[in-house]
């Protein structure tokens, strides 16, 4: 597991509502903490810098437009095939759970998906709750395309997954 992750909670909400934009490298050192902080709590996997890194392109973050580098949450939408991508590292400052952010987050990766013409979104998540207000159903894992498996076989959870599979038909 990468270094522990310190969160730097900040207990007040944002004056305007966050912008949703794609990552930067900057923003990096802030998703790493905002991931890790629940992987270390078994809500999600772990992510290395490195991997942010890597796939930054995939990431878009909802920022605090008052306050300059406060990243209020994270995902991606990482691409597989010509007709299917992943919703992964969908994570929301703590402080801000059932504000909102996580939704304009989702919206902006699906419209992300749409533009691009995606057909189906998938994600493993342990909230089916949240996901299925967006339209996504739950599905047993062997139903997925074998390549969505590539990076399963790093994950510390290979063969004895707990995540929920979920797909989304665009």
């Amino acid at each position: 597991m990468p270094e522990k992750a310190e969160l730097r909670v900040v207990n007040s909400l944002p004056v305007q509502q966050p912008l949703i934009r794609k990552a930067r490298l900057a923003d990096v050192g802030e998703m790493f903490r905002l991931i890790n902080y629940y992987a270390e709590r078994q809500r999600m996997l772990p992510k290395t810098q490195l991997q942010l890194y890597e796939n930054l392109r995939d990431y878009s973050v909802a920022a605090d437009p008052s306050t300059p580098g406060r990243i209020l949450g994270c995902g991606a939408l990482h691409i597989y095939w010509e007709n299917l991508a992943e919703i992964r590292a969908l994570a929301v400052a703590p402080e801000l759970a059932h504000k909102g952010v996580g939704t304009r987050m989702v919206e902006q990766l699906l419209n992300e998906a749409r533009e691009i013409g995606i057909e189906q979104v998938f994600l493993f998540t342990y909230e089916p709750t949240f996901f299925s207000r967006f339209g996504f159903i739950q599905v047993e894992h062997r139903t997925m395309p074998l390549k969505v498996y590539n990076e399963c076989f790093h994950c510390p959870k290979f063969n004895k997954c707990d995540e929920l599979a979920m797909v989304l038909h665009l």
